[in-house]
């Protein structure tokens, strides 16, 4: 058996980039990333909205190979407070990610009745459209595995008129970024 040796961040500079490394056992992988990433009329997303729920999944895999892919992709259609905002949602999620998951897991209810005593100011005032930072959050909380932050994120975005095809579309992008991540971390 030989070893495959996953190619470098240099060698994936956009989205095709990141299909031509996968093996091929990620072929349905391959295809779901040329589908998601694309606009669905009855998801209402933009594609601006798209690319950063994309980037937004990108950066919470950690892996160096998807994020160069996907910020070669996407990254220069965002302007530098929009991309800053993007980052800013993966980092306050992957904070509170772990923080309101451990308060839905923890047997005690006394937890969540402390004040959790964190900073997470960039949510009241993330910098750009309140509906788009929910997206990457939700997008975020997914990954993350936080089905706290997951009901807050979606509740917001229903309330905001995000229809159920646009909170499915969002989940779709980040399942599939992150099941081209995990298929990096095997190739």
């Amino acid at each position: 058996m030989t070893a495959n040796v996953a190619k470098l961040p240099s060698d994936i500079n956009n989205l095709e980039g990141i299909k031509n490394a996968l093996g091929a056992y990620a072929k349905d992988i391959k295809l779901n990333l040329s589908s998601v990433l694309r606009e669905a009329p009855e998801s209402g997303l933009s594609m601006k909205q798209i690319a950063g729920i994309a980037l937004s999944s990108a950066y919470a895999t950690k892996d160096a190979n998807i994020i160069a892919g996907i910020e070669g992709e996407f990254a220069g259609d965002f302007e530098a407070h929009e991309l800053e905002a993007v980052k800013a949602a993966t980092t306050i999620m992957a904070m509170n990610n772990i923080y309101y998951r451990f308060l839905h897991l923890v047997s005690g209810e006394d937890y969540g009745r402390m004040p959790a005593g964190l900073r997470m100011n960039v949510i009241g005032n993330p910098g750009i459209d309140k509906i788009d930072f929910e997206l990457y959050s939700l997008a975020v909380s997914a990954i993350n595995g936080c089905g706290m932050c997951i009901d807050a994120h979606v509740a917001q975005l229903e309330k905001a008129g995000v229809s159920k095809s646009g909170v499915q579309h969002s989940i779709k992008i980040s399942a599939v970024i992150n099941a081209a991540a995990q298929a990096f971390a095997i190739n």
